[in-house]
C-alpha cells in the first residue's frame, strides 16, 4: 500500500520527467522509441538488382534469395552488417538539374524520345524515380548565352520577367513534375546582374556590392513568385553557386562573413517578412574542402543561423590532385546535427565522346553517394540531367558528362554507366526513408542501407574491384549469401 510519503516521491519523479521531456521537445530532441526497431528480416525475400561492367546487366533483377539463421561470421568471410535498430537521417530524395542546356537539348528531340527521357528519369516504375530537382536563377555556364531577368541597371526590378525560361526550361520542368507526381525543387544563382557587382561583369568572379544586397534579395523573391505562378513550387534556394570560385563563366565571390551577413541582414528577414518560413535557405553550395569553415562562421552566428536550413556541397575538391574529403561532411554533421546536408552538384568533367561508357564515371557516383549518405546527407543532386553529343551546349566551352546524352543529329539517347549507378539509389530508396546503420568487414566493398516508409529495406552494395565477390548480408538474426560481379553495384530490396 502506498504511503503519502511514497505518493509524493512518485509524483515528484513524474513532474521531473515531464519537465525534462518538455525541455527536450523544446530543443527538438524529444525522446522517442526507435521508429524502425521492429523490422525483422525473418521470412523476407531479397530481390537482387545488379549493374555490372562487361555484362548486359543494367539495374537487372537477377535473383530472389531468402534469409536463414545467422551464424558467427568468420574472419575469412566478407560480410555486410545491417542493424535496423540504429537509424539516422530522413531521406528527402535524389535528382538532377534541369538547366538551359538540358532543356535546349531536350527540345531538339522528337516527342517520342522526349517522353522516353522523362520516363527514364522520373517514373518510379519504368525509370529511376527522381524526386529532387535543381534549376538555375537566370543563366549559368550551361546556357547558350548569359542573361538575367531584368534590364541592366534596373535596381527596382520593375522589368523583371522570366519570359526566356518559358521557351525551353519551364515546359521541361513541368513535364518532369507531372511524370514524378511532384518534385522537391530548389534553385541556385551563378551571379547577380553585372551592375550589382564590383567588377560590372556577370563572369570572372567579382563581389556583390553592399548597396545591392537588398535588391538582390528582392530578386530571389521575384524569381520564386514567378516560378510558383507557373505552377513550379520552389522548396528552397542556395545563396550562391560556388561562392569561392572565380570562373570564366557566371560567378560571384562571397566570403563566409559576407554570406553570413547577406542572410542575416537581407535574405533571411526578407523571407520572414513574406511568411516564407517553409522556404529553405541553403548555404555554401561548393566543394567539401572548405565546408567546415563556412559552417563554423554561419552556424555560430545565431542571427544568421536561424534562417538557414542547411548546407549544400559539391565533389570537385579533387581538382587539386587530392582525394575526396568525405570526412568533412561527417564533421559538419557531427558539429551541427540540427542542420541538414544536401549534395547539390556533381558531374564528371572534361567531356570526351570516346568515354561515354567509361565505367569509372559510374563508380565515381556510387562511391560518393554511399559515403555522403553514410556521413549524414539527406539528399543528392546530380548536375545536368541531359547534354548533347558534345557535352553542351555551354557558352564558355566548359563541356562535361551527363548521365544521359542526346545525339541531336541522330535523335539517339545514350545512357551512360552513371545513370544506372544513380538509379540503384533513386529507384529503390524513397523520400521519407530512414538511413540504417550498415558496415562492411572488408574495404573491397562499400554499402549503405535505408528503411522505406512502406517497411522495405534497401541495402546498396558496391564492388569496384577486378574480382567477383561472395559476401554475407547479416540483418538481425538472419543472413543470406550473395555474389556481386567485378565492377558492379547491387540494390538488395527486402
Amino acid at each position: 500500500m502506498m504511503t503519502p510519503k511514497n505518493l509524493y516521491i512518485v509524483f515528484s519523479v513524474c513532474v521531473i520527467i515531464m519537465s525534462c521531456n518538455k525541455k527536450l521537445k523544446d530543443n527538438n530532441l524529444s525522446i522517442q522509441p526507435e521508429a524502425n526497431m521492429e523490422f525483422s528480416a525473418k521470412g523476407k525475400t531479397i530481390s537482387v538488382y545488379t549493374t555490372a561492367d562487361s555484362t548486359n546487366l543494367r539495374l537487372t533483377k537477377i535473383e530472389n534469395l531468402t534469409f536463414s539463421e545467422t551464424k558467427q561470421p568468420k574472419e575469412k568471410e566478407i560480410s555486410v552488417f545491417v542493424e535496423p535498430k540504429k537509424t539516422f537521417q530522413t531521406f528527402i530524395g535524389i535528382g538532377g538539374a534541369i538547366t538551359d542546356a538540358s532543356a535546349e537539348t531536350f527540345y531538339k528531340l522528337d516527342t517520342e524520345t522526349q517522353d522516353q527521357l522523362i520516363t527514364a528519369y522520373y517514373s518510379k516504375d519504368k525509370g529511376i524515380g527522381y524526386s529532387l530537382m535543381r534549376t538555375t536563377i537566370h543563366s549559368c555556364d550551361f546556357s547558350s548565352e548569359s542573361y538575367t531577368y531584368i534590364k541592366e541597371g534596373d535596381s527596382t526590378l520593375s522589368t523583371f520577367s522570366i519570359e526566356k525560361d518559358r521557351q525551353y526550361r519551364i515546359p521541361m520542368i513541368k513535364r518532369a513534375i507531372q511524370k514524378a507526381n511532384g518534385l522537391v525543387t530548389f534553385a541556385s544563382p551563378w551571379s547577380p546582374p553585372a551592375f550589382m557587382k564590383n567588377n560590372n561583369d556577370m563572369l570572372h568572379g567579382g563581389i556583390l556590392l553592399p548597396e545591392c544586397y537588398q535588391p538582390w534579395a528582392n530578386y530571389f523573391v521575384k524569381f520564386i513568385k514567378a516560378y510558383e505562378k507557373e505552377g513550379i513550387p520552389i522548396w528552397g534556394i542556395t545563396v550562391q553557386n560556388e561562392p569561392m570560385a572565380i570562373q570564366t563563366w557566371e560567378s560571384c565571390i562571397y566570403t563566409a562573413e559576407a554570406e553570413r551577413d547577406f542572410i542575416k541582414n537581407n535574405l533571411g528577414p526578407t523571407f520572414k517578412k513574406l511568411g516564407w518560413s517553409d522556404k529553405k535557405i541553403i548555404v555554401w553550395d561548393h566543394n567539401r574542402d572548405l565546408m567546415t569553415h563556412r559552417a563554423n562562421v554561419i552556424y555560430n552566428d545565431p542571427e544568421a543561423s536561424k534562417y538557414v536550413w542547411g548546407m549544400g556541397f559539391h565533389w570537385y575538391e579533387t581538382w587539386s590532385g587530392g582525394k575526396p574529403m568525405f570526412d568533412n561532411v561527417k564533421r559538419v554533421n557531427e558539429d551541427y546535427p540540427s542542420k541538414k546536408l544536401l549534395f547539390t552538384e556533381g558531374c564528371n568533367d572534361k567531356f570526351d565522346a570516346n568515354k561515354l561508357q567509361f565505367w569509372p564515371n559510374g563508380e565515381h557516383y556510387g562511391e560518393s553517394m554511399i559515403h555522403d549518405f553514410n556521413n549524414g546527407t539527406v539528399g543528392w543532386t546530380d548536375w545536368n540531367i541531359l547534354l548533347d553529343q558534345n557535352g553542351g551546349p555551354n557558352h564558355v566551352g566548359n563541356f562535361c558528362f551527363a548521365p544521359v546524352h542526346a545525339n541531336t543529329n541522330t535523335g539517339e539517347l545514350i545512357f551512360t554507366p552513371s545513370y544506372y549507378y544513380i538509379g540503384h539509389f533513386s529507384k529503390f530508396i524513397r523520400p521519407g526513408a530512414k538511413r540504417v546503420s550498415t558496415s562492411v568487414s572488408r574495404s573491397v566493398l562499400l554499402s549503405t542501407s535505408f528503411l522505406n516508409t512502406d517497411g522495405t529495406m534497401v541495402t546498396v552494395v558496391m564492388n569496384s574491384s577486378d574480382q567477383k565477390i561472395v559476401y554475407k548480408l547479416l540483418v538481425n538474426d538472419e543472413q543470406a549469401l550473395i555474389e556481386i560481379p567485378a565492377h558492379a553495384i547491387q540494390s538488395l530490396v527486402y
